[in-house]
């Protein structure tokens, strides 16, 4: 079964579940193109359905078709950062009434939503995400067209386990590049010797002045180096199906590697603030560590181009008219 199919027979099984009251939190109709490109990564509403307000074979439901737009390591790293919740609440003292809220930080308080008829035909998406979790994918034709933009967190980035063990649901994010600068010897890596506070570009809808292309091109890597840019970003697509993970790996296959760029600000230490972007065409990647003493991830791929597949939308907008036109001429 391709991706599209799974997700569209799981939003189908999610969405038959619910009553009526549900379903008017959880379906939007095809475009709702202002709610569609809203998206977060704070604990806020982030519009749908939350987990809370589902029954526990409606949260199934849910989860499935969350699975479906993860690789499941990308649905396990994913259930961790939800868990955490947990862990941050604990560490913040258990916080009450804040916000609004009974509860702050709340494993319950992600939101799921789908946005037209999940189908074969025409264009439908949907949308999962809460605190440190944005996950969005949009098909047109049966097909899965685009999965960004595609935001994961973590807070705490490190908490300890049992028998000296730490738990890291980002750890790769950070320790492939480390290595990466640490190896480069090329002062064009280093961006800024302090790391900004946050990724640079935010939640913006759409990326518009993207930060200044800087850094190292990967086309003066070494060999090695660019093997390990190419396992980094991995890193960022394998979080979706490994079927649509490898397609977007494709477009970065061979000479098309050339013209990304990598780099770092902040310190190479570890657990010091620090940042780091990739950078090329269709792609940004950006990675931040820097609040709560280094101890609080940020980590988001994008493709300033076709994040919410409005490129693949505009060109099918484009094609089906023209075909009308063309009949009924």
């Amino acid at each position: 079964m391709t991706p599209a199919q799974s997700m569209t027979d799981a939003a189908r099984a999610w969405l038959d579940s619910l009553d009526d009251t549900q379903r008017a939190a959880a379906a939007l109709p095809w475009p709702s193109d202002e709610e569609r490109h809203r998206w977060n990564y704070t604990p806020t509403d982030h519009g749908g359905l939350p987990l809370g307000d589902m029954r526990p074979a409606q949260q199934a439901h849910a989860m499935r078709l969350v699975a479906t737009g993860l690789s499941h390591p990308g649905f396990v790293t994913v259930s961790t950062i939800i868990g955490l919740e947990n862990v941050l609440d604990k560490a913040e003292g258990w916080r009450l009434g804040q916000r609004g809220r009974e509860r702050l930080r709340d494993p319950a308080l992600y939101w799921l939503r789908v946005f037209g008829e999940p189908g074969a035909a025409g264009p439908w998406s949907w949308r999962f995400g809460g605190h440190h979790v944005s996950i969005q994918h949009l098909v047109v034709d049966g097909l899965v067209r685009a999965s960004t933009p595609c935001f994961l967190g973590a807070n705490p980035a490190g908490s300890p386990l049992l028998g000296g063990h730490l738990l890291r649901p980002l750890a790769a994010a950070e320790d492939l590049a480390r290595d990466l600068v640490r190896s480069v010897d090329d002062a064009r890596v280093l961006l800024s010797p302090t790391a900004p506070p946050d990724i640079v570009t935010g939640n913006r809808p759409r990326v518009g002045r993207a930060p200044a292309v800087e850094g190292v091109p990967a086309a003066d890597l070494t060999t090695a180096q660019q093997e390990q840019l190419r396992a980094l970003l991995g890193v960022y697509l394998g979080r979706i199906p490994d079927e649509l993970a490898e397609r977007e790996a494709a477009k970065l296959a061979g000479p098309r590697l050339d013209t990304v760029h990598f780099g770092w600000a902040g310190d190479t230490e570890p657990g010091r603030p620090h940042y780091y972007r990739v950078q090329g065409p269709r792609l940004l990647v950006e990675y931040d560590n820097t609040q709560h003493d280094a101890n609080h991830v940020h980590a988001v791929w994008r493709d300033p181009e076709n994040d919410f597949g409005d490129d693949v939308l505009a060109r099918h907008l484009a094609e089906f008219h023209s075909g009308q036109q063309a009949s009924s001429s």
